[in-house]
């Protein structure tokens, strides 16, 4: 037996956005942090090992926080916005817009929330809008070779790709709900841990 009612198209997987820089650096200052934290706990002596284990115990989660763990993870139902210690989950039909000023940004119910993997670059914006300007130039009967189309920010195309998935998903009914945000405390009660046990080693050596 058909049925006449329009059937909806599932929600596909993820689109994902990082920042390549920030992941880049962040295993930098990790196998920096473990050289080192490891050096002072085979080397040191007295408290200098424990004093190390607690640096790299604090440290190590504030450094992923910041730099591998960021992410902003979209589908055609949903928003999901990784922080270095929070996540947010923003159904299509709580957002008000997505936007990139000075930061990435999303807005929903009276709410805004930064978008740490998708550092904006005013410097590549301004040279994206200066090779527009100059292509603006072109005479109106000449055609653009690929190489001449007008080139953005990756911010920007990064914005317009989230902004059209909100615009088609809005209306889906797995796309209802509102805004949920969680603290991450796998990333902050580590930090935490080795910030306290610092504090007790150097007041008490």
């Amino acid at each position: 037996m058909s049925s006449d009612q329009p059937t909806e198209e599932p929600a596909y997987d993820d689109r994902v956005y990082r920042s390549p820089m920030a992941t880049v650096t962040g295993v930098v200052l990790l196998a920096l942090l473990a050289w080192l934290c490891g050096d002072a706990v085979v080397r040191g002596s007295g408290n200098v090992p424990w004093i190390a284990l607690a640096v790299a115990l604090g440290l190590a989660p504030v450094i992923v926080a910041f730099t591998v763990r960021p992410a902003v993870f979209a589908n055609d139902d949903r928003l999901r916005v990784r922080n270095p210690f929070r996540v947010i989950e923003l159904p299509w039909a709580a957002v008000d817009t997505v936007r990139a000023r000075f930061s990435a940004e999303v807005l929903a119910e009276g709410a805004t929330y930064q978008l740490w993997s998708i550092p904006v670059s005013l410097r590549e914006r301004k040279k994206a809008n200066r090779a527009q300007t100059g292509r603006l130039g072109l005479g109106n009967g000449q055609r653009k070779t690929p190489e001449e189309e007008v080139r953005r920010a990756s911010a920007d195309k990064i914005v317009d790709e989230l902004r059209e998935l909100h615009e088609r998903g809005a209306s889906r009914s797995g796309a209802q709900g509102s805004v949920k945000v969680s603290w991450s405390y796998e990333v902050i009660a580590p930090a935490v841990v080795g910030a306290l046990i610092l504090i007790v080693l150097l007041a008490t050596g």
